[in-house]
């Protein structure tokens, strides 16, 4: 499997956010013309609960405009359903965006389209990002992908449920996790486990039981790996003690997306879920008395967990290099990045927020979540065949619990292998 195992950093964020100016990207003096630089965003908010992304994207873009008032930032939020085709689209149009916060940067990387983060950032700056990230976001050892947030996921129980069903520990094991399903369903649990395998993130359900078997979706030199004998097995398991066994609720796991489960856990009616630390703060805020542990694996809790980056990343076609590098070094200052982490419970990128970050006391619910980055496992985002294998993943990968999983992840092998080959 591929492992991105993390380090310490050379430099503190605190220490270099407080420069100006940009060293190597030609940002020492202030812009003499006008730039309006267009940025799109993800959403990681919903606007009908009123937290969306949109109130912190334009409170950055109004600061920054005070400072430096021959840049005009121009913000787009988009719903994480469209944000990744609305990027794509606007580059094939010739259209692209200054600077995009998405999901995958490696095909535009790949076709030269991207500024590095040598080009955008001070040394000092770079040397700050978490390794591990840094390293994923690089292409042939030069990185043009910039983590903006990250996340590990964990197993969430419900404790009153638990309680009323007799079960008097967190699950360990598979084994553990389907005793415990007995007994959920048995007492009247309708959603014992929540087995997202939809369109929405069935990447991420199925890459953390093929993890609780020591499988993944590539090995240690980066070669696809999904029919491995590791998550076949895994899958085979999932299908036949959990889905046959009707432990999974009433609907359709291949079409149950990520929020369905997290909204039955967040009322009270799913005993047990993978989730990540967003969910727990709404779960806490839901008056759930949740119960977060390691991921269980085939013969105790799994070494390893899924961790999640998304990008930031600064498209040459504008020419606009040193607008984009004074606005980026703008965001990552540690105040405005550290406001985004609060606002929806996720994970710094850089290694001086992750220690500064353990010793608040207000973190406290998070540091167990950060604990598991060292060992956690990050999709192959460097790879330049992810994006189409990771829809084509979405897509199929949730009828292993219907079918033969040995058939569905071998189609996947060679659909995989075919994009590789592609690129």
């Amino acid at each position: 499997m591929q492992r991105r195992l993390l380090g310490l950093a050379a430099a503190g964020l605190s220490s270099v956010l407080a420069i100006g100016t940009l060293s190597g990207c030609g940002g020492s003096s202030p812009l003499s013309h006008n730039v309006t630089l267009h940025v799109v965003a993800a959403d990681y908010g919903d606007p009908k609960t009123g937290n969306s992304s949109t109130k912190y994207w334009d409170d950055m873009a109004r600061s920054f405009e005070a400072d430096n008032p021959h840049i005009k930032v121009d913000v787009e939020v988009v719903d994480w359903d469209h944000v990744d085709d609305k990027v794509a689209a606007m580059v094939k149009a010739g259209r692209a965006p200054d600077i995009a916060q998405i999901g995958s940067y490696a095909a535009y990387a790949a076709k030269d389209q991207l500024y590095s983060a040598d080009d955008l950032f001070p040394v000092s700056m770079q040397a700050d990002f978490i390794p591990s990230l840094a390293v994923a976001g690089s292409v042939n050892h030069v990185q043009y992908g910039i983590p903006w947030v990250s996340s590990s996921r964990m197993f969430f129980y419900n404790k009153k449920l638990f309680r009323k069903a007799g079960i008097t520990k967190a699950p360990q094991t598979w084994h553990d996790v389907k005793e415990d399903a007995v007994e959920l369903k048995a007492h009247g649990v309708r959603m014992p486990y929540g087995l997202p395998l939809g369109p929405e993130e069935a990447q991420a359900e199925a890459l953390m039981w093929m993890l609780g078997a020591q499988g993944g979706y590539t090995d240690t030199v980066g070669s696809y790996t999904f029919d491995s004998a590791a998550n076949v097995q895994a899958l085979a398991w999932v299908k036949k003690n959990l889905v046959d066994a009707k432990l999974v609720g009433p609907g359709d796991p291949a079409a149950t997306n990520r929020r369905d489960v997290f909204a039955a856990f967040l009322a009270g009616k799913a005993g047990m879920i993978n989730g990540h630390p967003t969910l727990l703060a709404q779960a806490k805020a839901a008056g759930i008395e949740v119960g977060v542990v390691p991921l269980p694996g085939r013969t105790g809790p799994s070494s390893d967990t899924l961790g999640v980056a998304d990008w930031m990343m600064a498209f040459k076609q504008n020419g606009n290099l040193d607008a984009d590098g004074k606005f980026l070094t703008f965001v990552y200052q540690e105040k405005n990045s550290v406001r985004f982490l609060d606002e929806y419970g996720l994970l710094p990128v850089t290694t001086t927020a992750s220690e500064a970050m353990r010793t608040n006391p207000k973190d406290h619910d998070l540091v167990q979540f950060l604990n598991l980055l060292p060992e956690a496992v990050f999709y192959p985002v460097d790879k330049t065949s992810w994006g189409p294998v990771s829809d084509q993943v979405k897509k199929t990968i949730g009828q292993a619990v219907h079918t033969d999983p040995k058939q569905v992840l071998s189609n996947l092998q060679r659909f995989a292998q075919s994009a590789d080959a592609a690129k």
